[in-house]
């Protein structure tokens, strides 16, 4: 698995739904560079049983990422077409309607691939045969990207674990408040918590006061 943290996010341009039920074609991850932070997260599937539940947790909580200027997008490898029709059953079907940020479409599975989250790769048979050995959908890769397209955290599940919306909410607030004060964030901080300055005084004083 392919550590991203500290590089360049791969860019893509692919087709997506947006606003609960809009298909636009070539939508890319560059058009945030300089302007928000990204939290761009993948799923196994559509139509599924984990994945629904992390799909509308996020859309519960979007106001949060808002607020710190973080555009949400998910990723499946399924069609446009399928996430839409998703995005128009009712919760109550086993649907995600009342959804409202992007879900790609990553039909050809390139954009889990460069993100290194694709269950399996292609290969080839005896006869020379191109064939795909292991799951073609993705595992449940987060990758939270800064304003100038780099990734500073990751974290990917395999399928059957779903994933905590508020961690990815507290690694937001951890970046930025690195990014505002200079300090650095120690184990389980959260919004509100003191930081400590990066030096043998700075963690011995904070040894000290907990």
């Amino acid at each position: 698995m392919a550590v991203l943290v500290g590089k360049k996010a791969p860019s893509f341009s692919a087709s997506a739904v947006v606003n609960g039920g809009e298909i636009v074609e070539n939508y890319s991850l560059d058009q945030f560079l300089g302007k928000k932070y990204v939290v761009l997260y993948f799923y196994p599937a559509d139509f599924t049983f984990v994945c629904p539940t992390e799909i509308i947790a996020f859309q519960d909580k979007i106001a949060e990422f808002e607020s710190r200027g973080v555009e949400v997008i998910g990723v499946s490898v399924d069609s446009e077409f399928s996430h839409w029709k998703w995005l128009q059953t009712e919760p109550k079907e086993g649907g995600i309607k009342g959804v409202k940020y992007p879900l790609i479409a990553d039909s050809s599975m390139t954009i889990s691939e460069n993100y290194d989250v694709l269950a399996g790769e292609y290969d080839y048979n005896e006869d020379g045969q191109i064939v795909f050995a292991g799951t073609p959908q993705a595992y449940r890769g987060l990758f939270l990207i800064d304003k100038e397209g780099i990734v500073r955290h990751q974290v990917v599940n395999d399928m059957p674990l779903g994933r905590s919306v508020d961690e990815a909410i507290r690694m937001v607030d951890a970046l930025q408040f690195f990014e505002e004060n200079g300090e650095v964030c120690p184990a389980n901080w959260h919004k509100g918590d003191k930081g400590l300055s990066a030096t043998q005084e700075g963690i011995a004083e904070y040894l000290g006061n907990n």
